[in-house]
Order: structure tokens, then sequence, then C-alpha cells
């Protein structure tokens, strides 16, 4: 009954979400005018005279593209009890991130934003069941490795991970499949949480595993030294893997052979400032960006967005395959905020993206700007036809070798290393010059020698992630850098 129940869900969610699928730019208009009709009054509305908006030109005029600093002294007014600021009422959490020039980032979500996410998260997974008509995930055992769900409080509101957060809203026709136990959920210190979900989940009936790559990738490797077999028959039910944070394709043919079968995965895109998009359909690239969200989405091509005046599009007016910046203006009360998130359109019938790297994540020490999708892209187009597999990587510039060119460093933890390691390099660099014609540019001009794969120790980058205090949860290693603070710690330990 649950399957055949989830399954009519399904179909009904699917056709209700094609009004916004097939009509995207009427979606993108009506949000826009119901998030700033509803924001006019708020500190922020008044502030930039959102009672003068009438169209997207009237409000790019009046609202600038922001980061967190920008906005800093408005959620201090929230965090000290004020209401209507940012966007009606006081927010119901503020999710707590990392901040990367002045602490932590508080990021409102509101009675308004905080359904989004759920709902979002929902429909992925109804998507799926549609789409493939699998439903045998929703009869067994399903675990979110998430942050911890204690939140305590300023003024009244309550704060924490977004992840802990959303572990209050688990339906309660998901609460008696769902695990880990809340007690274990509440363990900070990562290592020691893993442990305690290794004993209470690998007796159970796992039909769905859900979190970031590293993450789990460390999960599946203490079940493994526990029970000396393949995760797949450890958990024979095991058919769903459910992302989201970065790229899957370095890790698919490690958590292949871990698993000992193929298995199909769900893409996510969710952050603490909204749910952006999830992987709509198995068989083809991107994920489908969701338009029925509370967010208006703006676009700035990277390559221009530390001009004075970058170009700021809407949704009708991207383009396909150019590195754009992700903006947002959303119901938690985000105007023109930049996520820092880069992505790329790989269709427009309907809005697929994949999500590129980080604007502040890159590799420009010659001119070359390579982003991580580009990395990434290297990596899996070396790896095919080698018995290699990676657990974790990143790559920093050498500008300063001890003799030489300055070259590009793959600082990679093999999980099985390549039997001709300078083949591989050879072959990874190939690929890389196929991914950036401008890195092409400098290894032709003898700017640059070929890329140099540097194997650290196993485990390297869960020492150097627990090292700055970040070790699991949401916390990702990036996967390139424009200096070597991260080469030189990885190298040094």
């Amino acid at each position: 009954m649950k399957r055949f129940a989830a399954r009519l869900f399904a179909l009904w969610v699917q056709k209700r979400n094609q009004k916004w699928i097939q009509n995207p730019h009427k979606a993108q208009d009506q949000t826009f005018l119901k998030l700033i009709q509803k924001a006019k009054n708020t500190a922020f509305g008044q502030d930039h005279n959102f009672d003068q908006i009438v169209d997207y030109k009237s409000f790019k005029e009046r609202v600038p593209i922001r980061s967190y600093e920008d906005i800093r002294h408005y959620v201090e007014r929230i965090l000290s009890g004020e209401a209507d600021v940012l966007w009606p009422g006081q927010p119901l959490y503020l999710a707590k991130t990392s901040g990367t020039t002045s602490g932590a980032k508080y990021i409102p979500i509101t009675k308004d934003s905080m359904p989004t996410h759920i709902t979002a998260a929902r429909d992925a997974l109804l998507n799926y069941i549609n789409e493939t008509g699998n439903t045998s995930f929703v009869t067994g055992k399903q675990i979110f490795l998430q942050g911890s769900p204690i939140l305590e409080q300023k003024n009244g509101i309550d704060y924490g991970r977004l992840s802990g957060i959303v572990a209050h809203y688990v339906p309660s026709y998901l609460q008696k499949n769902r695990m880990p136990s809340w007690d274990t959920n509440c363990i900070e210190d990562w290592e020691t949480k893993v442990d305690a979900i290794v004993d209470e989940t690998v007796q159970e009936k796992m039909t769905l595993i859900a979190g970031i790559p590293s993450w789990v990738q460390m999960y599946f490797e203490r079940l493994q030294q526990r029970e000396n077999k393949p995760i797949g028959s450890i958990f024979p039910d095991f058919s769903l893997f459910v992302y989201g944070g970065v790229n899957y394709r370095p890790y698919r043919a490690l958590f292949e052979k871990m698993i000992g079968k193929k298995i199909d995965s769900v893409e996510l895109f969710p952050a603490s400032e909204g749910f952006f998009a999830y992987q709509d359909q198995q068989d083809q690239e991107g994920l489908l960006l969701l338009l029925n969200n509370d967010i208006f989405y703006e676009f700035i091509a990277a390559d221009s967005f530390f001009d004075s005046q970058p170009k700021r599009i809407q949704l009708k007016e991207v383009e396909l395959g150019v590195n754009y910046v992700l903006i947002l203006n959303t119901s938690a009360g985000l105007w023109g905020y930049n996520i820092g998130d880069t992505v790329q359109f790989v269709s427009k019938n309907p809005y697929r993206l994949v999500v590129s790297g980080r604007i502040k994540h890159f590799i420009s020490a010659f001119g070359e700007h390579v982003i991580g999708k580009e990395v990434e892209s290297a990596l899996q187009e070396a790896l095919v036809g080698t018995q290699a597999s990676v657990r974790e990587f990143t790559v920093a510039p050498e500008i300063a070798p001890e003799s030489g060119l300055p070259y590009h460093e793959w600082l990679i933890d093999f999980d099985v290393p390549p039997q001709n390691l300078p083949a591989f390099a050879l072959a990874l660099d190939e690929a890389m010059r196929k991914q950036n014609i401008y890195y092409d540019d400098l290894i032709q001009g003898k700017v640059l020698q070929p890329a140099v794969v540097t194997p650290v120790e196993k485990g390297a980058f869960e020492s150097y992630m627990k090292s700055i205090g970040k070790l699991g949860g949401q916390n990702k290693v990036p996967r390139l850098a424009n200096d070597r603070s991260i080469a030189n710690q990885l190298i040094s330990l």
C-alpha cells in the first residue's frame, strides 16, 4: 500500500509541477511580483523604495548585488530581536554557516521559505519514483548523514545548521523509517557519530542513503572495516543514493566498487539560502531549476563579475554553456544576494543547469581561470580505462618551483593508484587542456609545464578537515584554490 500510494502521489506532484516547468518565464515573473509586494513594508523594502518597483529594470536600479557582509547590519537587527527587517515578521530560524571573512553567518529562514526546503526535497524523490517506477526504497530504512539537530537561541530565534533544522521537519510517515536515531544524530564529534551510525544501521534493511559523498564514503569505509564485505552485501536492498554539495562523478567508480553494484542516484542543489534544483532525469545531464520555490533568480556572467558594473540578467536572458554567478531574491528576505556558486545551463526546455564551482574557488595564477567543473570533468576523463579510483582531491598552482616552469599540482588521495602515474598525469593534463583553452595556450606557449600529480596519504583530506574544525556534516573540501594554503597543509600531514 505504501509503494502504491507513493506512485500515485508522485504522479500527482509531477502533473502539478508541469505548470511552472512549461511556463518558466511566467512563473518567475509571478514570483518576482509576489516577493516585492510582500516585502515592500519591511525595513529593507523601505530603504530601497520597493513601492516604486514595477519591473525588473526598476528593481535593478534600486537593489545592488550584495554579499553577506553587505547585509550583516540587517541581520544584526534581526539578531537583536527586531521584526520586519528583511521579510515580514521574524525568521523562524537562522541557519548558521561558516563565514570566510568575519566569523559565522546567520541566514534567515522564514515561515514562508521553510516549506520550500521540505517540498523540494520531497519532490526530488517523488520525481525519481515517477520517472523510474522504483518504490522499493520507501519500505526500508533511510539514512540522512547530517548535522546535529540541537538548536540554540538568540532573542527567541532558534539557530543551527540547516541540516539540523531540517531534521525537525521529517514527515511523520517517514519517522519510523528514518535513521540514525535522534540521540545519535545529536553527537557533535563526527568520527564518534559515524561509528554510532554504523552500530545502529549495520543490521538494518537500508534502502536509501543520503549525504555529501565524501562523508558517506567515510561511513561506507567504517561499515566495511566492521563487516569485511561490500556495502551491497551488507545492505542488499540499498537502491538509491541521494547526494548534494559536490559532484558525484569523481566518486562514482569508488562507490560502485565499495557497493559492489551500480545503483541509481539523485543529485540535489540545496543551501541555507534556498533549495534551487534537483536531478529530474536519470539519463540526462543537469538539474531542474526550481521556479516554484519563492526564489527569483538573477545571473551574472562569471568572467565579468568583478567588473565595476557587471550586467545582471534574469532567467529568460541566459545562454547555454556560459558560466554564471547565481544571484538570489527569496522569501527569506535575501535581495540581490550573491550565494557564491557558479552554474552553467545545459538546457532551456526545461531549464537545467550544472553547478560549475564557486566564484571564489578558481585557479587563475596565470590568467587561465580554471573552475571546479573543469577539474572534475578532466579527472573523470583521465580515470576512464584505468583501474584507478579517487577518494578526494584538490588542485593548486605552484608559481615558483625549485626548478623548471610553474605548474598546476593535483593532490590526490587515491583509493587505488594508477599503475603508471606519469602516464596518468599526462592524460589528466591533456583532459584539462580540452576543458580550458586558456590553460591549453599556457601549456603550448611554455608558460606552464604539464600538470603534476602528487599522491597524498590515505585519509589526508579527512585529517586536514579535522585540523580546521570542519570534519563531516555539510562541510566540503574546496576542489581548487588560487594559492597553496590547502596544498601545503596536505603535503605537511
